[in-house]
């Protein structure tokens, strides 16, 4: 007779994005501004050094800084790693370097991409010069990389600049975007097969005797594995809640609605879920729940009441 062996351990690719917003300040508009009108844009702090790229206070004395210069566009490579590998949206689709460059007239460096046909055709010390994007629109990007420049080329120094100009960039839109190759381990793992079969997996401490859900693998409190599962709920008791008042992009549900902290019967601690089948300025802390399964679902759609008299503070205050 053989032991069964161990379930397959999941992994599924995760992407998090969402598009910052951010308004800029003086100093900041005129940089990028100054990007998209072919310019280079420093500051001068107390001590006499020139910043690229530029920041709004004084590293020294942690003043507002405003002193606006204009540096040169050619620069010299201070270190360099070679990426042989780009990815998505990086600023060259083929193998460069990520280069932290000097520009003349400045006293610290810019980190961006330079384009060199190998590493081999790096190195520290050489002098490079902005390759422009062919249509700026007053961000980072329309320094496209910088590619490598004759020793001929002068260095420039840097000058007094004002930092005003027509229509200037005041606010920007990043997309961040992180992907991973996700793995939940083997605790998650049971959990997520549990959902599957509309069954609620915990783990049991067996220090404390605390069920987590979703479990954890290990007791954070005791620091010791926690190995015997445990199913829970399916009912449990509202303990907190909030009222969501702001329609979400792409969750097809009408506001307002309520997400609640709820406690299954049998757990150590709570998780959220949506709270249906009641009006939302009618739930309340205490009021016991179960889950309502969509067809296919793979995790409940959300709760609904029981029907169940409240459950008495005392019972979940613990749980809060």
């Amino acid at each position: 007779m053989t032991a069964a062996s161990p379930p397959e351990i999941l992994r599924a690719p995760l992407v998090v994005e969402f598009p910052f917003t951010r308004s800029l300040g003086p100093v900041q508009s005129a940089f990028l501004t100054g990007l998209r009108e072919g310019v280079v844009l420093g500051v001068t702090t107390s001590d006499g050094k020139v910043m690229v790229p530029p920041v709004e206070y004084d590293p020294v004395t942690a003043e507002e800084v405003r002193d606006l210069v204009e540096v040169g566009t050619t620069g010299t490579v201070t270190t360099w790693a070679w990426n042989g590998s780009p990815r998505p949206n990086q600023p060259l689709a083929t193998p460069f370097a990520w280069v932290l460059v000097r520009l003349d007239g400045a006293d610290t460096a810019i980190l961006h991409a330079l384009d060199a046909p190998g590493p081999e055709a790096v190195a520290t010390g050489m002098r490079v010069r902005v390759r422009w994007a062919g249509e700026r629109i007053g961000a980072i990007t329309d320094i496209a990389c910088f590619e490598p420049a004759g020793e001929a080329d002068s260095e420039a120094q840097a000058s007094p600049h004002s930092g005003e100009f027509a229509d200037a960039v005041t606010g920007i839109i990043a997309e961040a975007r992180l992907d991973y190759t996700y793995s939940p381990g083997r605790a998650q793992t049971a959990y997520i097969a549990g959902l599957s079969e509309q069954k609620t997996i915990g783990e049991r401490c067996p220090s404390c005797q605390k069920v987590y859900v979703p479990p954890r693998g290990a007791c954070p409190t005791c620091g010791v594995a926690t190995t015997d599962r445990v199913e829970v709920g399916p009912a449990g008791t509202v303990t907190t809640y909030c009222i969501v008042n702001i329609k979400a992009k792409n969750l097809d549900i009408e506001v307002p609605y309520v997400y609640a902290h709820i406690a299954l019967d049998g757990a150590g601690l709570a998780l959220h879920g949506r709270i249906g089948g009641i009006p939302y300025d009618q739930v309340r802390m205490g009021l016991r729940v179960e889950p309502v399964w969509t067809e296919g679902g793979r995790y409940p759609d959300h709760y609904r009441p029981t029907g169940e008299p409240d459950a008495d503070y005392d019972v979940y205050k613990e749980l809060i």
